[in-house]
């Protein structure tokens, strides 16, 4: 038997939002049709009404499960070089009390109406949450390595970890430019290409990092010397971060993430050397780490696909993607239509779920949220009812 739900606001994504909206539900959770007053006025249905708005399920492209025991753990607003060295000492702990934060963190995540993530793994330590979870996990194995002498061996340790995921979905992934050689870059694009995988990496989080490849200047060199290492084999490329390493990706869909520093000339760049790319913003980490935001004015300017993430306990006291999209529309007022399409279909395209999420369609099964809007559509909660 088909339930319909009823709201103030139906929002599809795929087609215009619809006052007091009604959507027709399989036992199983697939849409079955989405109506218009008009169309269900003159029938007999037996609605379930709510006050609010439905929106599809989120999709958070960008979260770090292993990292859910770190709540709290590290201080605000220290800058990247130092958040960093403080999740290097601290991310080892007791097993059982890891696993918990995180089975609590993907519950989290669930509840918050979050339907699928893509994930990034240093370890096979999330494979037990997730073989488990309601949500749907794509897995990044993350690569580490600057030293050009080890990125064979890091890529076939990198390869057993992948190994050890299967069945459940995942891609070998660089970290970022500053942690990942030339030579492992290349190694990264070979394995991608060979599986035609998608690729995530975190980009221009700060100005230090394009510092470090502009001129081996900046915060970097800290961070280098608290990992002990030997950097004399570098030499500055004289460009941003994004224009050094973008070109060793060459053609794979690949999703930039944080892009806190990212200018227009780096963007154009982009454009030119890779038509599918995806722009990960996780403001609250943003905020949390650097105490800045990227330049969303200008990424939207720009026309780029832009997805959402949540980034990690360590870097975030909540995983909502709601309270995401309220930050960007609070602190750099982007419309709710448009913070929608970010937080539900662009994701879902890049982790090719937009068959079956991202959008209320009839044969889709997206999950449906129940939030609160004021009547210009300003988000008025952060709250998140599972309606499925």
């Amino acid at each position: 038997m088909l339930k319909y739900f009823s709201a103030d606001w139906v929002f599809p994504v795929s087609s215009p939002p619809i006052k007091n909206g009604v959507v027709a539900i399989n036992p199983d959770g697939d849409i079955k049709e989405v109506l218009a007053e008009e169309d269900y006025a003159s029938l007999d249905l037996d609605l379930t009404k709510y006050k609010g708005a439905i929106v599809p399920g989120f999709i958070n492209t960008h979260c770090h499960l292993e990292l859910s025991h770190m709540l709290n753990r590290i201080p605000e607003q220290t800058g990247l070089v130092e958040f960093v060295q403080h999740v290097i000492k601290r991310r080892q702990g007791n097993a059982d009390l890891i696993d918990l934060a995180m089975q609590k963190a993907d519950q989290q995540m669930f509840d918050n109406g979050i339907v699928a993530v893509g994930d990034i793994s240093n370890q096979i330590s999330s494979k037990k949450v997730k073989e488990t979870s309601k949500i749907y996990y794509h897995t990044f194995i993350e690569a580490l390595g600057f030293n050009p002498e080890r990125a064979v061996v890091i890529m076939d340790h990198l390869r057993e970890v992948k190994h050890d995921f299967n069945p459940l979905p995942s891609t070998i992934v660089p970290h970022a430019p500053y942690t990942v050689s030339p030579q492992l870059f290349e190694l990264i694009r070979q394995e991608a290409e060979k599986e035609n995988a998608f690729i995530s990496v975190h980009n221009q989080e700060t100005d230090d990092e394009n510092a470090f490849f502009e001129s081996k200047t900046g915060g970097f060199l800290k961070l280098y010397e608290f990992l002990g290492m030997d950097l004399s084999f570098f030499d500055p490329t004289n460009k941003t971060s994004l224009k050094t390493w973008l070109p060793y990706i060459k053609k794979q869909k690949t999703l930039l993430v944080h892009n806190t520093v990212t200018n227009r000339a780096d963007i154009e760049f982009a454009k030119r050397s890779n038509p599918d790319l995806y722009w990960c913003l996780c403001p609250q980490a943003n905020l949390y780490i650097e105490n800045a935001l990227p330049d969303v004015d200008l990424l939207m300017d720009e026309g780029l696909k832009i997805t959402l993430g949540t980034d990690s306990l360590a870097s975030n006291n909540h995983l909502n993607i709601l309270s995401e999209m309220l930050t960007l529309q609070k602190y750099k007022q982007v419309p709710f239509e448009k913070l929608l399409n970010w937080a539900t279909i662009n994701g879902a395209e890049f982790l090719e779920l937009d068959q079956q999420m991202g959008t209320i369609e009839a044969g889709k099964k997206p999950g449906l949220n129940l939030i609160q809007l004021s009547a210009d559509f300003t988000i008025e909660s952060v709250r998140v009812e599972r309606l499925i």
